[in-house]
């Protein structure tokens, strides 16, 4: 089927306007609300004199550059990682962008006003750390949307990650502020609650159509672009980890985080032909399943596993993780009717799931002589090592609830009004024909009416040459 045919059938779908309206209306609302209650932090203000022996300067410094690593793990890593899709690689990394811009602006008030609770303060404060927190607000969402990718309309993405981060920080309000859980890298309330967060969408909105589209497929080259994102992802990983801990831990959880996944990548490309029966690699393996290793790190990068325990972490998320693709995810979609385009669970979910049961075992295990200084910093309230790992996994439980709660919730709302929210139609998945000016790229194929003019220009200008060499 040619472009201009999925377009034509696809107009019914995009009603045009409901996404304008709904970016701009937020996008003035954005602007009132900064007004009313938000400003710079005193150090970003007049109100100090920063200096570079200053300790909120040298803070910037530190930050800054791990703040864009982070950036680009959102923005390429996480964008390109999904453009795997034959017929989406625009609405991948474009609808990342978008949902990237519109949940900063969001997090950053919604992280603020938690923040505030308890405070007595009126005004939310930034500084860099405001932006790094917005950023793991977006990686939550992102995640939700891999499970959703290509399946809902850009008005149904706004309304999710709306929603998804007030929930998200009811469940850090909950773990991190009540539970005092450890999670420098979101194992916990970023990796397995934007699985199930999205999964619970999933199932919600799930047809049978989904999963019986023709166009829920890869290409050779769509598979070169998403791995694009998984080195990207790969790179940049021990930043994420590492970002929010200072001092020892984070030196500690950049180590960790580059051991688990070296260790994860290698154990994921022995496993990847193993469980093919061709005993050729699978793509799909080596695009996800290498970046396990950087999830089941994230709740215990800053503690001490020691090196061989981060090696041993990355081998069982890259088994588990590649297991999961090759024989649960099927599973999943025929028997449970949860449709998952990227594989969350599998990369996000079940990884985010063993980090936390692993940063409970570490907790357990840690005195204070092994710790010396870091005790204090990392065990709140001097908890007892097994005290705080009964309280990693209550932290789990509780983000695990939130998560499958609000997800459904969201799913029932989109399920309701899909007519308001712009929801597609059943021949319209995987196509970036439904949403985008686009053109398809294989320009051997098209006729005289899907050409691009440039196209049929320099086609005009072949034949005419070619008609002179013949006459000559």
């Amino acid at each position: 089927m040619g472009l201009k045919q999925r377009q034509r059938e696809a107009y019914n779908t995009n009603t045009r306007g409901k996404a304008t309206a709904v970016l701009i209306i937020a996008q003035i609302l954005f602007v009132v609300l900064f007004g009313l209650f938000v400003d710079y932090a005193p150090t970003a203000s007049q109100q100090t004199n920063n200096t570079h022996h200053d300790p909120e300067h040298v803070k910037l410094e530190s930050l800054y550059p791990m703040f864009q690593d982070i950036h680009v793990m959102i923005l390429i890593g996480f964008g390109f990682l999904m453009t795997f899709l034959a017929h989406h690689g625009f609405g991948s990394v474009g609808f990342n962008f978008m949902l990237t811009c519109f949940v900063i602006e969001w997090a950053t008030l919604i992280n603020g006003y938690f923040k505030m609770i308890g405070t007595g303060n009126d005004r939310i404060l930034l500084d860099i750390t405001s932006f790094m927190e917005a950023d793991f607000a977006v990686a939550t969402v992102l995640i939700s949307f891999g499970a959703l990718l290509g399946k809902t309309s850009p008005v149904q993405l706004l309304v999710m990650a709306t929603l998804e981060v007030i929930f998200y920080n009811i469940s850090i309000y909950v773990g991190v502020g009540i539970f005092k859980a450890i999670d420098v890298g979101g194992s916990i309330f970023l990796h397995a609650f934007g699985a199930y967060f999205g999964l619970a969408v999933s199932r919600v909105l799930y047809k049978k159509a989904q999963t019986q589209s023709s166009k829920e497929t890869s290409i050779y080259h769509s598979d070169i672009f998403a791995m694009i994102g998984t080195i990207f992802l790969w790179l940049y990983w021990p930043s994420f980890n590492a970002g929010p801990a200072a001092d020892n831990e984070r030196h500690r959880a950049v180590i960790n985080t580059i051991l688990s996944l070296s260790s994860c990548t290698v154990m994921t490309f022995a496993l990847s032909s193993i469980v093919n029966k061709d005993n050729k690699l699978d793509m799909v393996h080596v695009q996800n399943a290498t970046l396990a290793g950087g999830v089941i790190m994230g709740a215990s990068a800053d503690l001490m596993i020691q090196p061989f325990g981060s090696l041993i972490a990355g081998m069982v998320a890259a088994t588990v993780s590649t297991l999961g693709y090759k024989y649960l995810q099927p599973i999943l979609t025929e028997k449970a009717k949860i449709h998952d385009t990227c594989g969350v669970n599998n990369l996000h979910g079940m990884p985010g799931i063993l980090g936390a049961v692993l940063s409970a075992i570490v907790c357990a295990a840690a005195t204070r002589e092994t710790y010396e200084k870091s005790y204090d910093e990392l065990f709140p309230d001097s908890r007892s090592g097994t005290t705080q790992g009964g309280y990693q996994i209550a932290a789990l439980v509780v983000a695990l609830a939130i998560a499958l709660v609000g997800g459904t919730l969201t799913g029932f709302l989109l399920k309701m009004l899909p007519g308001l929210f712009d929801a597609l139609d059943e021949n319209d998945y995987y196509d970036d024909a439904v949403f985008w000016d686009a053109v398809d790229d294989q320009p051997s194929i098209l006729n005289e009416e899907t050409k691009p003019e440039s196209l049929q220009a320099r086609t005009s200008k072949e034949d005419e040459a070619m008609a002179q060499e013949q006459q000559i």
